[in-house]
């Protein structure tokens, strides 16, 4: 008997344990996200509202990365920040995430008064974060944004480690390295 067409697929594969690892609960997010990896054609037409918001009328290339994004947001499991967000809204959204570490990482520090650039503030809560063995990461989508995920520090590098198989970009923070 052949094996099905998809378990071959390591992208495939690496997509579905990622929307796993992110949205425990939540296996409709791994659903959606296959979708567009599946059918993409179909997905667009599913979720023409929601791309339209991101300018997108038709099947792209990461167009199951940006699903994966799409279905997190959705579910409160993810926030995106613009590259000139106020520090006070960062804080307010990643405090709203479901994934929150039980322990709040505010406490650790509070806001100087001196205004940061965004991926500056950004790289500083994910310092804290993994102070309490949390961590942030963002799911590049090579825009002027920042998709944010929170998660637990020690699966932060099978995150990168999926990502990278599937063939996109995941940067942690509070690690030291810059944002692109």
């Amino acid at each position: 008997m052949p094996d099905h067409p998809h378990t071959a697929d390591p992208i495939r594969a690496s997509l579905a344990e990622i929307a796993s690892l992110l949205a425990p609960a939540h296996p409709d997010v791994a659903e959606e996200v296959l979708r567009a990896h599946d059918s993409p054609h179909d997905y667009v037409r599913a979720f023409a509202d929601r791309l339209d918001e991101r300018g997108i009328d038709e099947p792209v290339d990461n167009l199951a990365w940006i699903a994966l994004i799409d279905a997190l947001a959705a579910r409160g499991l993810l926030a995106e920040f613009d590259w000139k967000e106020d520090p006070q809204e960062i804080r307010a959204r990643l405090r709203k995430l479901e994934s929150r570490p039980s322990v709040d990482p505010w406490v650790l520090f509070e806001a100087d008064g001196t205004a940061l650039p965004t991926d500056e503030f950004l790289h500083s809560c994910g310092r804290h974060y993994r102070e309490i063995g949390a961590a942030l990461a963002v799911l590049d989508i090579d825009s002027d944004c920042y998709p944010v995920v929170g998660l637990r520090a020690a699966r932060a590098d099978e995150l990168t480690a999926l990502a990278a198989r599937a063939g996109f970009p995941v940067h942690h923070l509070g690690t030291g390295r810059r944002l692109p």
